[in-house]
């Protein structure tokens, strides 16, 4: 009699999975009783606030940020969501695709991890407050979400685990990436679109991002903003994002000295734009994202000034080496 050794990491995954009781009609199922509690609590919500007691300076208070969400309901839809793709990892391959002829006997690799982000993207909310932008996010109707939303007061609110795909980056290209949210973990700034960023938010920022940056190893150069990656929609984080100093602390290239730099007669502005990451398709619209994220100026001048010029180059020079 042949004994077959089932190695007990093995055993524990397949007694997972049934206890799951995963089958085809789950996410069918799943989906039913999402639009039934949709339907339920969805005129029950009540409208989002401003409530914020913020100043410029970043002195806030602090207080429940979750007043006009439905938790509970909230909570429960992501966990289910969460099982749902737990019970699809734990699936055997051999199911993924039906039309294709696998071989007998599934053989499984040992040398595997999880899939990691390997961008940053953020977003300034455009919205009144955290508790609106909470709100908004937990609407099913909405179709929009972030890995993170940070408040005027520092206030950090994780949404959603960094290994899911939040749906924060929209339609949009950055060198060769289209599918942004599928690398990418977004990060959303309690602010209005147009004023400063206070001083704790973006000290909360740059804690976020010094952990992903070590968790995940993502390179400097791939911390990026929403109108980097989607210029001819976006303008976030606006002009008045500190990018020079996250580029100090590591998330994020940007210019040196440009005193003595010389530009070559021959430079292509266009291409340069290309090499660093946007996409000039619409050249206007890459020029007026390049201005707002390494001159901090909001200009629709469709020429880039000398001293841009300069910037630029340099830039393109970094990038290339």
């Amino acid at each position: 009699m042949k004994i077959i050794f089932i190695p007990l990491s093995a055993l524990i995954l397949i007694i997972a999975s049934c206890s799951r009781k995963t089958v085809p009609s789950r996410v069918e199922k799943l989906k039913a009783e999402k639009q039934a509690a949709l339907n339920n609590k969805i005129s029950k919500s009540e409208p989002a606030k401003d409530n914020t007691n913020n100043n410029d300076s970043g002195n806030a208070i602090v207080r429940d940020s979750t007043k006009y969400v439905d938790v509970d309901y909230a909570n429960k839809v992501y966990n289910k969501l969460a099982q749902s793709f737990a019970d699809t990892i734990a699936m055997n391959p051999n199911f993924n695709d039906p039309s294709l002829d696998y071989t007998k006997d599934f053989v499984g690799s040992v040398n595997v991890n999880m899939r990691k982000p390997n961008y940053v993207i953020i977003h300034h909310t455009s919205q009144g407050s955290v508790d609106e932008t909470l709100h908004t996010f937990t609407l099913e109707r909405a179709a929009v979400s972030a890995h993170y939303v940070i408040g005027r007061d520092g206030s950090i609110h994780h949404m959603v685990n960094d290994y899911l795909r939040a749906w924060q980056a929209g339609i949009g290209k950055w060198g060769s990436v289209t599918d942004m949210n599928s690398c990418s973990v977004g990060i959303e700034l309690d602010n209005d679109g147009y004023g400063p960023f206070t001083e704790k938010q973006i000290n909360s920022l740059l804690k976020v991002l010094a952990s992903l940056k070590k968790r995940f190893g993502i390179p400097q150069a791939n911390f990026i903003g929403h109108a980097d990656f989607a210029p001819t929609r976006k303008n976030d984080p606006n002009v008045n994002f500190p990018w020079q100093t996250l580029s100090q602390k590591g998330f994020g290239l940007w210019w040196s000295d440009t005193t003595n730099v010389q530009v070559p007669p021959d430079f292509n502005e266009t291409q340069a734009l290309r090499i660093i990451g946007y996409d000039i398709r619409d050249v206007g619209r890459a020029v007026i994202a390049f201005r707002r994220h390494f001159c901090a100026i909001e200009s629709a001048q469709p020429a880039l000034s000398p001293a841009e010029r300069k910037v630029l180059y340099c830039l393109y020079t970094k990038y290339m080496y």
